[in-house]
């Protein structure tokens, strides 16, 4: 009996852990950010109105609830410059999304199709960079796309260009440190779906008469669906708020909205303006991890 009771509690905290943490780490945080969002900026210590104060009872929460305003998301959509740092977000981490998913399959696709002795191996190559700090590797691009930097100094050494091409402060720099950067993020999903498909499907299409190119679009893309989304998500979603790469290889035309956040924090100091952009992110953001969740658990379902 009480062994049978152990693990009903065991079960029970086992279930209610993740639900636990979900609350402290992202519900009370986003509920905190929210009121944040529907006070007003203030020359104070926070520098926000209003500051709800337990001590003031009741009194003090109605005088809280009166208080909050939805001023800071007027001037989200009076001002076109959120909007269009909104879209610049979107736009590049699309793109980026795209290239990632364009050059990670094919690598993804060797890694699962070596010998399995190897694989661990050809693993630890691609997750390497990651041993070094994240900062320091988009210093190193500074270096190398400056203008005397080793990228132009290799172009000119193979004729490529004549003179050294600026590519600092474009959104090329910035679309070739997001892609190196979130590079392995989009391949070992990839490599993950792959890598456990099963090769007699391949061998049954080949039988069938099925020429290679048909049974990699008919079979293999199909089968590594999930790898393909969830590299997606994993890539686009942290891509949209990314501010350090856009912040040093970027220019003021690639302002995203993370840089857009840290400005309206510490530099304006205009706090419930900077919560209302990371409010607005999100519900940005949620919509694809939803419709996610959903076809996941159709899938599941159909098993």
């Amino acid at each position: 009996m009480k062994d049978a009771q152990h693990r009903h509690w065991t079960t029970r905290i086992a279930i209610l852990a993740p639900y636990a943490w979900l609350i402290a780490f992202f519900l009370l945080p986003f509920l905190i950010v929210l009121k944040v969002s529907l006070s007003q900026s203030a020359i104070s210590l926070p520098p926000y109105r209003p500051v709800f104060d337990p001590a003031a009872g009741w009194e003090g929460l109605k005088e809280f609830l009166v208080s909050l305003s939805l001023d800071s998301y007027g001037i989200l959509f009076a001002d076109p410059l959120y909007a269009w740092s909104y879209w610049k977000s979107i736009q590049i981490a699309a793109i980026s999304t795209a290239v990632l998913l364009l050059i990670a399959y094919p690598v993804a696709y060797a890694l699962a199709r070596a010998p399995r002795r190897w694989h661990g191996a050809l693993v630890l190559l691609v997750v390497l960079p990651f041993w070094t700090s994240f900062l320091i590797r988009v210093y190193a691009w500074i270096n190398i796309l400056q203008h005397d930097g080793l990228l132009n100094q290799a172009l000119i050494a193979l004729r490529i260009i004549d003179a050294p091409v600026s590519w600092l402060a474009t959104d090329y720099a910035v679309y070739l440190g997001i892609v190196y950067s979130y590079f392995p993020f989009m391949v070992l999903p990839l490599y993950a779906a792959l890598e456990k498909m099963d090769g007699s499907l391949l061998e049954a299409a080949a039988d069938l008469g099925s020429p290679p190119w048909r049974t990699f679009f008919a079979v293999t893309v199909p089968l590594s669906l999930p790898g393909i989304v969830a590299g997606c998500l994993l890539c686009f979603i942290p891509i949209v708020g990314e501010f350090v790469i856009p912040d040093l290889l970027g220019s003021s035309s690639t302002s995203m909205i993370g840089q857009i956040l840290w400005l309206e924090f510490f530099g304006n100091r205009d706090w419930p303006v900077a919560a209302a952009l990371a409010v607005v992110l999100l519900f940005i953001l949620v919509p694809p991890i939803l419709i996610y969740r959903q076809r996941e658990t159709r899938q599941l379902e159909r098993r």
